[in-house]
């Protein structure tokens, strides 16, 4: 108690950071209720009859459970696979550029599009890739070759969503990675050249592992949201053509709950999303530390 009299201010300036998450991230867990209950809204939370279980065997059940759990894993390692990398390697190509001015330039080009919302972007890679006057496939059907239904097509549509992620984010991501290459002791660098070391080296040896803990972290973090594929965006992309590819968890708890009222199913299948998210930020911090690495707690 002495010592929170003490840092009385420090406490009164975390207090808001505190009550956000009270008030919108724990508060609202009370909802969970819903996936073990036939909820009614005009019963509420604590009058509505209990269901156990049910919504969790129907889920599992569902014919449509295997398409939905493909779609989303296929589309969480693609994110995982292709995207969370480059926001490290083009870190670490901005901080070897020398001249101000220029970096300054591309981290603001890069930076911008995070800026713009889903529907913005999904409407730019419309006007570029859709056959009715697309950028792109003008361009194609002038060499000779038939146009490629980009925004219809089965086979390019996880290619589009992670294009337009990492269009989109892939900048917005280097921030923290820039200012953990911020923290490098010069004077490391400053030895390994005076010890013959190149570039590479340098960057092998001594840019790596200085940011190597960070990398983990945001790892561990990104599992967490693992199967979050990001609602809007796919959303904004599903169409008759592409939806038996497109559908995933969060479209699919949309459509049941939003569109249909089924809010105790809806609210399962979220809780099973959120559990699996869990599993992965656990078992992911434990082998970081196995590893001799932080980790996040």
């Amino acid at each position: 108690m002495k010592d929170i009299i003490r840092d009385r201010w420090l406490y009164l300036i975390l207090l808001p950071g505190m009550l956000y998450f009270v008030v919108f991230k724990y508060v609202p867990m009370l909802g969970l209720m819903m996936a073990f209950e036939n909820y009614q809204p005009h019963l509420g939370f604590l009058n509505s009859p209990w269901a156990g279980f049910k919504h969790f065997e129907r889920f599992f059940t569902e014919p449509q459970f295997w398409t939905l759990f493909r779609n989303t894993i296929l589309l969480a390692i693609y994110n995982l696979v292709f995207f969370f990398p480059l926001p490290i390697i083009l870190a670490l190509m901005l901080n070897e550029v020398r001249q101000k001015l220029f970096k300054r330039f591309a981290q603001t080009l890069l930076y911008l599009p995070h800026f713009v919302s889903w529907v913005v972007a999904v409407g730019i890679f419309y006007i570029l890739f859709t056959t009715e006057g697309g950028i792109v496939n003008e361009f194609i059907a002038k060499l000779g070759f038939e146009k490629i239904p980009f925004m219809l097509s089965e086979d390019w549509f996880r290619t589009m969503i992670v294009s337009q992620s990492i269009w989109k984010e892939a900048g917005w991501g280097t921030i923290i990675f820039l200012a953990a290459l911020a923290g490098v002791d010069l004077q490391l660098y400053e030895a390994a050249r005076m010890d013959g070391a190149g570039r590479w080296r340098q960057l092998w040896h001594i840019t790596l592992p200085a940011i190597r803990s960070t990398i983990v972290i945001l790892f561990i973090l990104r599992l967490g949201s693992f199967l979050d594929t990001g609602f809007e965006h796919i959303f904004l992309m599903l169409n008759s053509m592409n939806r038996e590819v497109g559908e995933v968890f969060d479209t699919y708890v949309y459509m049941k709950g939003l569109t249909q009222g089924q809010y105790s199913y809806s609210a399962a299948v979220g809780l099973f999303k959120s559990l699996v998210g869990l599993v992965l930020v656990l078992g992911a911090n434990w082998a970081a530390k196995k590893f001799g690495e932080e980790g996040i707690y």
